[in-house]
């Protein structure tokens, strides 16, 4: 993990105060959220113009290096690149910008006289801005940033909390500390004689949908050849690729796109040996000729219940590594040291399908997808204060405004993985940098300008496998049958695409939608506790009505609820707390 902040004076003539450079130093602890000796920094300055940078990778062997330096000009990289020598491409721009740069990334750079940071088209690693009366401040984590503008003192944007008890993340610009704003995708910060200026690229806008077989040829070409750059930095690993692999539609066009860059790869399942998920993803393994690992499920002893971690112990984890971005209901994963061996996962394939959002939806019609967007912004608007709702639907406005696939495309990609996944991500990205194909800049380029209707049918990414690895394309997928397939005539000679479906069994029990009496308790009086600093935001009586039954009617909400009580009530940044008992939560039978 990198870190990055940048500070520039308004009055390039005074320079930055010592003070306000030892804040910086200090705040670091607070702010990166691994232990203190793990961190390594560097700092460059010049008078009026400074950039820190800090990482827990153990050495410099990963590249672009931590501050690439330049003719008087350093570069730092947050993610990687494609290409990692596109790091003298990005330090050279006269006017930063990301869009013809492969990878996965922001970026930040300080010049004698310039301060400027950019966001890819995802902005999934992020950038922050705030100000002062006396200086820029540029980040890329949003408390680090706050705690350099204000000092030691934190404090709230209640109001854009809304957005996180409603969805578990920010569905705009905002973060939880007042005056700091995210870079909106594809966009670029400059501080240059004292002055901000920020520069926008719109997302790409969705190409009418192919009619022509060669027509859709020449665009899965062109997105599979991005997909192909994005593992070339894979080639001096020294070691195969550790890919997840299902028998769904994302690990498998990893899978692919692998075999067809010939990069060495390997193949590890979770499950039981008869699981569609474990007999597809060996059928694909043997047919690429890679390694396969079968991991059984822990046969444990029949329990009536298990032990979880105290909620307040696992929203100040959460509040800690994601710094208020997402909510305790999400499992972040927890520290470990840094390894830089390679993995991946499908993880994000959804882009390739027109986003989570539009996959959701079984009636595409224009009102419909109206409502999807008045749902995704105001959901439950009797448990918020009128003000609360007045700002979600200012939010919602200019998207309700625009083409309902467009809309939701795009919401997608800026919130959905602009916002959520950046943030929930940041625990994960402790343990070290993996490449994330679906992530690249240019793929999700290629990806948002093809029409929706045609990626969300799903044979752009059947199209994209077959091409790469053409021996999978008669390996049935696990789940649901591939979206084009459904409805489309077959002649006898053709072949329809097959899937396979596990037996159902049943829901699975999760103890965070069923967290029995004891937690929700816990929940309850914690939340309730602190009704007044929530004020703002809830309607205080709707609050008590959620919380009113032994049984959670909507637990996630009340996660969500939990975490911003939490964060109001001061917990983090501060000293963890402790002698807090795991709690027992019942197993229904």
């Amino acid at each position: 993990m990198r870190v990055y902040l940048g500070l520039a004076a308004k009055r390039p003539e005074t320079g930055l105060p010592e003070t306000v450079l030892h804040t910086v130093r200090e705040a670091i602890a607070a702010a990166f959220p691994v232990p203190p000796e793990v961190i390594r920094a560097r700092e460059w300055h010049r008078p009026g113009v400074s950039l820190f940078a800090w990482t827990n990778e153990p050495d410099d062997s990963r590249q672009p290096a931590l501050l690439h330096d330049g003719h008087d000009r350093v570069t730092g990289v947050n993610g990687h690149l494609a290409a990692p020598g596109e790091v003298d491409r990005l330090a050279g721009m006269p006017v930063l910008g990301t869009e013809a740069v492969g990878g996965c990334f922001s970026v930040f750079r300080a010049t004698g006289r310039e301060l400027s940071a950019a966001t890819a088209i995802h902005r999934v690693c992020p950038v922050y801005y705030a100000e002062t009366p006396d200086m820029h401040v540029i980040g890329s984590r949003a408390l680090l940033v706050h705690l350099a503008a204000r000092g030691d003192r934190v404090e709230w944007d209640v109001l854009a909390l809304q957005s996180l008890i409603r969805q578990g993340y920010f569905l705009s610009d905002e973060t939880p500390y007042r005056g700091v704003t995210a870079l909106p995708p594809s966009s670029a910060v400059t501080v240059a004689g004292g002055s901000r200026t920020i520069t926008r690229t719109p997302l790409p806008t969705a190409a009418p949908a192919p009619v022509s077989r060669r027509q859709k040829r020449a665009l899965v070409e062109e997105l599979a050849g991005a997909l192909l750059a994005t593992v070339e930095p894979l080639r001096a690993t020294g070691e195969p690729v550790n890919l997840a692999l299902t028998g769904g539609r994302d690990s498998r066009l990893v899978a692919a796109v692998l075999h067809a860059a010939r990069i060495p790869l390997r193949a590890t399942t979770n499950g039981l040996d008869v699981h569609p998920d474990v007999v597809v993803a060996g059928r694909i393994a043997r047919a690429l000729r890679i390694e396969h690992t079968v991991i059984p499920p822990v046969r444990a002893e029949k329990k009536d219940a298990i032990l979880v971690e105290h909620p307040l112990a696992r929203a100040y984890e959460t509040l800690r590594a994601c710094e208020g971005m997402t909510s305790a209901y999400e499992s972040v994963v927890g520290y470990l040291p840094y390894n830089a061996r390679p993995t991946m996962s499908g993880q994000s394939g959804e882009i390739l399908r027109s986003g989570g959002f539009l996959l959701l939806q079984t009636d595409l019609a224009a009102k419909a997808l109206g409502r999807r967007v008045d749902t995704t912004f105001l959901r439950d608007p009797a448990l918020f204060s009128e003000a609360a709702n007045e700002h979600a639907r200012e939010l919602a406005r200019p998207w309700r405004e625009r083409p309902g696939l467009e809309a939701l495309d795009h919401m997608y990609v800026t919130y959905k993985v602009g916002r959520w996944q950046a943030g929930a991500r940041a625990g994960a990205l402790r343990r070290g940098d993996p490449i994330w194909p679906f992530l690249d800049n240019r793929v999700v380029g290629a990806a948002l300008g093809l029409d929706q209707t045609w990626r969300l049918s799903e044979e752009v990414i059947y199209e994209l496998i077959t091409m790469l690895a053409p021996s999978l394309r008669h390996i049935p997928i696990e789940g649901k049958p591939w979206r084009f397939s459904v409805d489309r005539r077959y002649r006898p000679w053709q072949r329809r695409p097959q899937f396979l479906t596990a037996p159902k069994t049943g829901a699975g029990w999760n103890w965070r939608t069923a967290p029995g009496e004891e937690l929700t308790s816990l929940l309850r009086d914690h939340v309730l506790g602190r009704l007044d600093l929530l004020a703002p935001i809830v309607s205080p009586d709707e609050v008590r009505k959620l919380f009113a039954g032994p049984v959670l009617g909507k637990p996630t909400q009340a996660w969500h609820l939990y975490t911003v009580a939490t964060m109001l009530d001061g917990a983090y940044p501060g000293k963890a707390p402790e002698g807090l008992d795991p709690i027992r939560v019942p197993i229904p039978s």
